[in-house]
């Protein structure tokens, strides 16, 4: 469990709060103790709520491909085909995030978008398709 952070971020917590005393209001320090004070309770949340991680490396993870991809919108052409592969990019970091093939996904998405009421469009969300993608699966080559 994170019962033994507890102990720790209460120590953290007090140290910070003195150490903000001996500080001049203006120090560089001082200003970074102010800020984790005024989001302690955001920082510590991940403590009480085993959902959360403490860290953020998988939001990291995803967008790294962003990142690394980010001169390359420069030649999007306009903002709307960058707004669409935005869009792409959404599409394949949740069928990734659901174990799904991106590809075999796109293909599954492409393939039955056009004959879907907008009402239905939830139904070709990643993690309500991936038993129907994983029986249209072609059988690995011999």
């Amino acid at each position: 469990g994170r019962e033994p952070a507890k102990p720790l971020l209460d120590e953290f917590h007090a140290w910070l709060l003195d150490t903000r005393r001996q500080l001049s209001k203006k120090s560089g320090l001082a200003e970074a103790i102010g800020y984790a004070l005024n989001h302690w309770q955001a920082l510590i949340r991940y403590a009480s709520d085993g959902r959360i991680e403490i860290d953020n490396n998988a939001a990291e993870r995803a967008l790294r491909a962003i990142a690394l991809g980010r001169k390359n919108f420069l030649f999007a052409g306009s903002d709307a085909g960058g707004e669409r592969a935005a869009a792409i990019y959404s599409l394949v970091g949740s069928a990734k995030l659901n174990n799904l093939d991106p590809e075999a996904y796109l293909r599954f998405v492409i393939e039955r978008i056009a004959d879907c009421r907008i009402s239905e469009l939830d139904s070709l969300l990643p993690w309500k398709v991936a038993e129907q993608i994983a029986k249209t699966k072609p059988p690995a080559a011999a």
